[in-house]
């Protein structure tokens, strides 16, 4: 854990988000927030809650090991791995994804009695190839060729 405790709850809240607890996002999350990563960009709290609603419904393991913290001012940076296993993907078979968020934390309101500050956007960046194409029965096969041939 580090010395920011905003950080430290969003990172210890993305751990236990599951399609359980989608509705706690508005302990994390401001309502207007903006969530983006490589296949979607999600706008409002309640878009966001239906989007991992739907994400999380069929997924049976999803866990994040985060490495490298840093925030300056309102802007945070996090890496992690992503460890993942759904029914549909990889045969079933776990796997891990690398990625980095990147988190603008909104100002604390005036009259907040000592909560912590929320997330008003999210950005993450990873492979989605890694992620979910490659994952794929017939396309996997495909962009693994390439990537081989490309010598990535």
């Amino acid at each position: 854990m580090s010395k920011d405790t905003a950080l430290d709850a969003f990172c210890a809240f993305f751990n236990k988000l599951d399609k359980t607890c989608t509705g706690k996002l508005y302990n994390v999350y401001t309502e207007d927030v903006v969530f983006q990563d490589p296949l979607h960009r999600i706008e409002g709290i309640e878009a966001l809650e239906g989007y991992f609603a739907a994400l999380y419904t069929h997924v049976e393991e999803c866990q994040f090991t985060f490495h490298h913290r840093q925030r300056l001012g309102d802007t945070a940076f996090v890496t992690w791995t992503m460890t993942l296993r759904h029914p549909r993907l990889a045969g079933g078979s776990s796997y891990a994804v690398q990625g980095c968020s990147q988190l603008i934390f909104a100002p604390k309101a005036a009259n907040d009695q000592g909560g912590q500050a929320k997330v008003r956007c999210h950005r993450d960046y990873f492979d989605a190839g890694e992620l979910l194409y490659e994952r794929l029965p017939v396309l996997g096969g495909v962009i693994r060729h390439l990537k081989r041939r490309a010598g990535t």
